[in-house]
C-alpha cells in the first residue's frame, strides 16, 4: 500500500486509508494502548485499595507508603486490546507467531497475578517462564541460530539454538523484573526499547511484530504518568514486568532471526545481536552487575539486596524521577552512539568494546557505593551526641586534617 502523509491524506478525502494503512494502525495502537491504559489504572487502584492488594515497604523499598502493585493488568489489557483491533492477515508467519506468543503472554499474567497477591515460589516462577518461552521456541521454530560471526560462528546446531533461546527469554524477563524497583525505571527502559524494535520491524514490513510493539509501548506509557503520580501512584508488578519482559524476549529474538539475511539484504543489520544488547543495556549491565556482586561476597546470586544501580541513585540523594532518567539516557546514548560509530567494526571487536563498558560501569558503581557508604557513614555521625568532624571517614578526595 502506497504510503501517505497525514495532511495528504485528508486534504484528499480519502480518511479510510488513515485506518487501513498499516504504519498508521501502529501509530494508532499505540496511542489507543496509552489512552486504555491511562482510563484503566485508576479503576485497578481503587481497587487494589478497597481489597488491599498493596505493596508494604521493606528494607529494599524506595517507597514510604503501601502502593497498589497491579498496574501490570492494564499493561497487558491495553496491548493485546490495541493489537487485536486490527486483522494482522498479510503475513501469516508473523501473525502464526504472535497467535503462539499470546499463550506464553497469558500463563505469565496469570503468573504475576498470582505472584503479586500471594508470592511465588521462585523455582516455580522460573519452570514457567521456561514453558512460556518453549511454546514459542518448540511450536513456532522461534529460536537465535546464527552468531553473526561473533568469535568466527555463524550458524549453530538446535543443540545449541535452543537452549540459548531460552536462556535469552529467561534472561531478559528476569533482567526486566530486577530493574522494577524505582518509579519509572523498568517501563522507560522497556518503551525505549519496544519502540526502537517496533521502528524497525514497520521499515521491514514485519507489521504484525511492529503494531505489537508499538502497542506495549502506547500502554508503558499511560503506566507511566501513573508510576510518577504522588497521589496516584502504581507499581507494575511481576504481572507487568512478565509481560513485558516475554515481549521484549521476542522481539529480541525475532529481530535476530530476520537479520540473519543480512548479506543479501541492505535493510539488515550484520550487527544485530550488538544492537540489541545496546538497547537492553541498562537490564544487562545492571543483572550482571549485581549477580557478580552478591556472589564476591559469598551470598546467593538470588538473594535480594540494595545493590542496584537505581538503589545507589537513590541512596547518593536523586529522586525517582531523576534516577530514571539517568538510566534512560544511558540506553539512549549508548543507542545513538553505537549507529554513529560502529562502520564497520566486526561483532566480536563490538562484543569486546561491550565488555569494556561493562568494567567501566562496574568501576562506576563502586565508586557510588563507596560514595554513599561515606555520605550514610556521616549522617550517623553527624546524629550522635558525641560528633566530631575529625571522625568523619576519609574519601580519596578529603584531605586529613594536620
Amino acid at each position: 500500500m502506497e504510503f501517505k502523509l497525514p495532511l495528504q491524506i485528508l486534504s484528499e478525502g480519502d480518511f479510510s486509508n488513515i485506518i487501513h494503512h498499516d504504519v498508521y494502525q501502529c501509530l494508532l495502537s499505540f496511542l489507543i494502548a496509552c489512552f486504555l491504559s491511562i482510563i484503566s489504572i485508576p479503576i485497578i487502584i481503587n481497587l487494589s485499595n478497597l481489597l488491599h492488594l498493596t505493596a508494604k515497604p521493606g528494607f529494599r523499598s524506595s517507597h514510604d507508603i503501601e502502593t497498589p502493585t497491579l498496574g501490570g493488568i492494564a499493561i497487558f489489557a491495553a496491548t493485546l486490546i490495541a493489537y487485536f483491533l486490527w486483522p494482522h492477515s498479510e503475513n501469516i508467519l508473523d501473525s502464526n507467531l504472535i497467535s503462539l506468543a499470546m499463550t506464553g503472554v497469558i500463563i505469565l499474567f496469570f503468573l504475576g497475578i498470582k505472584d503479586d497477591i500471594l508470592a511465588v515460589d521462585p523455582t516455580k516462577k522460573l519452570i514457567i517462564q521456561i514453558f512460556a518461552s518453549l511454546i514459542l521456541v518448540a511450536m513456532g521454530n522461534f529460536k537465535v541460530d546464527n552468531f553473526y560471526g561473533i568469535f568466527g560462528i555463524h550458524a549453530v546446531s538446535d543443540f545449541v539454538s535452543i537452549p540459548l533461546t531460552v536462556f535469552i527469554f529467561i534472561a531478559i524477563i528476569n533482567a526486566i523484573n530486577l530493574i522494577d524497583g524505582i518509579d519509572g525505571l523498568a517501563g522507560g527502559i522497556s518503551l525505549i526499547a519496544g519502540l526502537g524494535f517496533g521502528i524497525w520491524f514497520i521499515l521491514n514490513d514485519h507489521f504484525s511484530f511492529g503494531c505489537l510493539a508499538f502497542a506495549m509501548s502506547g500502554s508503558l506509557l499511560g503506566f507511566l504518568r501513573f508510576n510518577f503520580s504522588k497521589t496516584s501512584k502504581i507499581f507494575m508488578g511481576d504481572t507487568g514486568s512478565l509481560i513485558v519482559g516475554y515481549l521484549l524476549s521476542i522481539f529480541s529474538v525475532e529481530f535476530l532471526s530476520l537479520n540473519v539475511g543480512y548479506l543479501h539484504d541492505p535493510n539488515a543489520y550484520f550487527n544485530a545481536p550488538i544492537i540489541v544488547m545496546v538497547l537492553l543495556i541498562v537490564p544487562i549491565f545492571d543483572t550482571l552487575r549485581v549477580f557478580i556482586v552478591r556472589i564476591f561476597k559469598g551470598g546467593s546470586p538470588f538473594v535480594a539486596d540494595r545493590n542496584h544501580m537505581h538503589h545507589i541513585l537513590i541512596d547518593i540523594g536523586l529522586n525517582h524521577f531523576w534516577a530514571s532518567c539517568s538510566l534512560w539516557l544511558i540506553t539512549v546514548v549508548n543507542t545513538a552512539l553505537f549507529f554513529a560509530f560502529h562502520g564497520d567494526i566486526t561483532n566480536t571487536a563490538s562484543l569486546y568494546i561491550y565488555i569494556s563498558m561493562f568494567g567501566f560501569y562496574m568501576l562506576f558503581a563502586h565508586l557510588l557505593k563507596r560514595r554513599v557508604v561515606f555520605i550514610r557513614q556521616k549522617k550517623e555521625l553527624s546524629e550522635s551526641p558525641s560528633f566530631n568532624e575529625n571522625d568523619l571517614p576519609s574519601t580519596g578526595n578529603r584531605r586529613r586534617k594536620l
